[in-house]
Order: C-alpha cells, then sequence, then structure tokens
C-alpha cells in the first residue's frame, strides 16, 4: 500500500445510528466512509480497505457484495459473526476478526446473576411486593449445584471462573474433548452433549451460532435435561427450537429459563415466551455494560494501527468454523 494514501474503512451501521463514538481517533490515519444502508454500503465498498460493521440484522452485505473490489479486513464488533458468514465471505481469503474479549466478563456476570436470582426466586419476590403480600420462603443455596456451559470458549471460561468462585461444579461442552483445562473441571465433546444434559442445575448456552449448533436445544434436548434444571441462553436465538423451548416451559418439563437472545429479535409483544412460568427475559443485552460501544472502538482502533504497522491481526475467526480461536 502507499504510505502516502490513507486506508479506506467502511462503517456498517443500523439505519437510526451514527458513526460509532470514538471513531475520530482515526482522523489522519483513515479515511471513514459512513453507511447505513444497502445503497450507502454500495457506494462505500469501491476502493474500501476494510469494513468495520456494527449492524448484525441487516442484509445490506450480502445485497451490496459485488461493489467491493479491494477488502483487505472485516472486523465484527461481535464476540458472534453469524450474520457475517455469507458465502462469499466465507470463501474468499479476506480476514474476519471479531470483538473477543470486550464483552466476555460481562457476559459471564449476567450468567451469574441469573442463577443467583433463580436460586434466590428473586422473580417471585417481586411479584410479592407488588402484590404487598408477606410470605417467608425457604430458597435455594449455590454452593455445590453443577452448571454445563455449551460453548467452552472465551465466555465460556469466563462464566467458568465466576461459578466455580461461589462453589458450584463447572463442565463445559467444546468441538472436541479437552483435558487438564483449569477453568472447568471437565470440558467434553459436543457429541456427548446428549448423555451430560440429564446431570446439571444449570445449562448455559454460550456458544456461537454454527449450522452445528442450528436447533441443538430442541424439545429432545429439553426431555434430556432434569425437570429441575434452569436453562439460560447468552449464546444466539436460533440454536434454539423457540417452539419446544416455550412447550418445555409450560408444561414443567425444566423448571425456567433466562433467555437474553431469540430466533426472531425483537420478541414480538404476544409471543408466548413472554408469559411463559418461571422466564426472565432480557433485550440481547447481557454483554452491554455502560462504555462498550466506547470500548468496541478503542479496540478497533488499537487493531488497526497494529495491522497498518505490521500487517498483523489478532482476535482472527476460523470462517468455517464460525468463532476465533482461543
Amino acid at each position: 500500500m502507499d504510505s502516502r494514501q490513507l486506508p479506506v474503512i467502511a462503517v456498517l451501521t443500523a439505519d437510526d445510528e451514527g458513526m460509532p463514538p470514538g471513531l475520530d481517533a482515526l482522523d489522519g490515519h483513515a479515511e471513514l466512509r459512513h453507511a447505513d444502508s444497502e445503497a450507502a454500503l454500495r457506494e462505500s465498498l469501491p476502493g474500501a480497505d476494510i469494513l468495520l460493521v456494527t449492524d448484525f440484522r441487516t442484509d445490506a452485505l450480502a445485497a451490496a457484495w459485488d461493489a467491493a473490489d479491494s477488502l483487505k479486513w472485516i472486523h465484527a464488533t461481535s464476540a458472534g459473526v453469524d450474520a457475517l458468514m455469507i458465502p462469499e465471505v466465507r470463501d474468499s481469503d479476506i480476514p474476519v476478526t471479531n470483538a473477543s474479549g470486550i464483552f466476555d466478563r460481562s457476559i459471564a456476570e449476567y450468567v451469574l446473576g441469573a442463577i443467583l436470582m433463580m436460586a434466590k426466586d428473586f422473580p417471585g419476590s417481586m411479584a410479592l411486593q407488588r402484590d404487598h403480600a408477606w410470605r417467608h420462603r425457604d430458597t435455594e443455596r449455590v454452593n455445590g449445584h453443577s452448571v454445563l456451559v455449551v460453548g467452552a470458549g472465551n465466555i465460556g471460561r469466563q462464566i467458568a471462573r465466576l461459578c466455580t468462585a461461589v462453589g458450584m461444579r463447572v463442565t463445559g461442552i467444546a468441538s472436541r474433548d479437552r483435558a487438564g483445562d483449569s477453568d472447568f473441571d471437565a470440558v467434553y465433546a459436543s457429541s456427548r452433549l446428549p448423555d451430560l444434559l440429564p446431570n446439571f442445575d444449570y445449562v448455559v448456552v454460550a456458544a456461537p451460532l454454527t449450522p452445528q449448533t442450528e436447533g441443538l436445544f430442541d424439545a429432545g434436548a429439553f426431555e434430556r435435561m432434569s425437570p429441575h434444571a434452569r436453562f439460560i441462553n447468552i449464546g444466539r436465538g436460533p440454536i434454539v427450537v423457540t417452539d419446544d423451548l416455550v412447550e418445555a416451559l409450560q408444561d414443567g418439563t425444566i423448571a425456567g429459563a433466562v433467555l437474553d437472545v431469540f430466533e426472531e429479535e425483537p420478541l414480538p409483544r404476544d409471543h408466548p415466551l413472554w408469559d411463559c412460568p418461571n422466564t426472565v427475559l432480557t433485550a440481547h443485552m447481557a454483554g452491554d455494560f455502560v462504555g462498550w460501544r466506547e470500548a468496541l472502538v478503542e479496540q478497533f482502533v488499537s487493531m488497526f494501527h497494529r495491522w497498518r504497522a505490521s500487517g498483523d491481526l489478532k482476535n482472527l475467526v476460523d470462517k468455517h468454523k464460525g468463532y476465533a480461536a482461543r
């Protein structure tokens, strides 16, 4: 690249968002082109060296891809990259990176909070408070209870550390058996998931969405879980067959759920999940701490300067597996 020519960065955002806060740090280091629609992306891609993507609910990338003539790097401001894995990207030699490391601890805190909330029956207490009803109940301890983390990557590891800190026993599910992992009691291959499901008090989905994980939790999976088990999903909505989950919650096949991600987002106001027993829903916000947008841009700016200086990239995604290597 001609050192006198600034790299061009196309920034794809949602149509109601401006440029991410903090990108002005690249003034004088790069030319920025903002795209918030398919038409704008098509205008921004020709000559662009980098594509920075903050919008993961758009078809603009697939629709405008033929306008990309010089991309050297695609960066996603999220841990999951499933929305970017269109065939043209997956089969190209363009490296894709993600925001691994930004949301890990925050998501783990959400999961631990969800476990404590269910064990101590905070939803029940809040319902009684609304009715001005004083009713003493016994609640559960989490010490000694078991957690199965489906997805033993960076986020899963942080979940394991926090759950272990309060005395829980944590097992991980990964693509293959993994011996000697200090953060988990054990890590087993995903092929062993059906046999392991009955043995755990809490089942946490922290896996990326891939062809192998899509629809992984269906009626059969919920039937294998213990009737007292609680289900937590902070991975991706399509990993779960929603209708099967609704049925499992309504008929008591499992004891409850905390859900942050859904097959359809936003979740429709009339969806039966809103009224399922012992179920808490949040709006895809498990990792979103105060200042997360700025943190994502700081990470990208640091990666950009590293790439400009050496061509080196971290957080590289295996495009055929659909996630970044540890």
